[in-house]
């Protein structure tokens, strides 16, 4: 299969090329290619057997203010993206996020709870799975992610590293949940997902179980060998964003087994697979 990468420079899609080695793979950055537009996408499309549409507005509290071009991206990019991938007869996957529910349940959200984002971001971004389900109803693939971490860019692991290197101690915020997720493990998990040829729809693309960023931090200086004692908890009020952010972001995993694959692994087990494997230079 001929696949094409978008956003290709990030963390993600930096995974599945490394994922992908070996296979006819086409990467393509922001500087490559411009997501919004109609005839650069068909042009980079044709020829291609899968679409994996990694290319994001990510900066959440700059799309308060914003939003148009956030949506420029993650809502019109994406429709675009399915609709060639349609035309071209391929298969599409566009990667997407727990905020484009509010954060209020108290279980995890089934992949076909209805949207109800609280923030920009989270509105542009259940826009763009609107339309690339709506352009490509037989071929397209919404991956549900969050709490992202790995080796190629900035991110909450990494940045609990290197503030363990500068501070005796520090609060992380201990009343948002959610599920930490190696952006290795989801990029094996798309590549199954494609490669069973699984029913079209929504999957929950995270790791396994839940914990709070104050849990995760203390876990990732666990697992580098640091003191978790370090960590002291605090709540989202301590830190005001522009942005609100969903206090409870666990995602059900059920569309896997519908699909006959399993779910991905335990967020503990992959974080100490990602020590080990030296993702992160303090760890392993």
């Amino acid at each position: 299969m001929r696949w094409l990468i978008t956003g290709a420079s990030g963390m993600l899609g930096r995974d599945l090329q490394a994922a992908l080695a070996g296979q006819d793979v086409t990467a393509l950055g922001r500087a490559e290619l411009d997501v919004t537009d109609a005839a650069a996408v068909r042009a980079a499309v044709a020829g291609h057997d899968v679409i994996v549409n990694c290319a994001a507005y990510t900066k959440v509290d700059d799309a308060e203010t914003h939003e148009a071009e956030a949506y420029a991206v993650n809502a019109t990019g994406t429709g675009l993206l399915a609709a060639a991938a349609a035309e071209a007869g391929a298969k599409f996957v566009t990667v997407s996020t727990d905020y484009v529910f509010d954060g209020h349940a108290t279980e995890p959200y089934a992949e076909d709870r209805p949207r109800d984002p609280i923030n920009a971001y989270g509105r542009t971004k259940a826009a763009g799975e609107e339309l690339a389900l709506a352009a490509h109803p037989d071929g397209a693939y919404v991956v549900r992610t969050a709490w992202l971490y790995g080796e190629h860019g900035p991110n909450f692991a990494a940045t609990m590293l290197k503030l363990a290197a500068t501070k005796d101690s520090w609060s992380v915020v201990d009343d948002q949940v959610g599920q930490p997720t190696w952006t290795a493990d989801l990029a094996a998990q798309i590549i199954a997902l494609v490669d069973a040829d699984a029913p079209a729809g929504v999957y929950h693309g995270t790791n396994g179980g839940q914990t709070s960023w104050f849990g995760f931090a203390r876990a990732v200086l666990e697992a580098a060998g640091l003191d978790p004692e370090r960590i002291t908890p605090t709540d989202s009020s301590s830190f005001v964003r522009p942005a609100p952010r969903p206090a409870y972001s666990v995602l059900g995993h059920d569309a896997w087994a519908s699909a006959g694959l399993a779910p991905m692994r335990d967020w503990r087990d992959a974080l100490h697979a990602a020590a080990t494997a030296g993702v992160f230079p303090l760890l392993g």
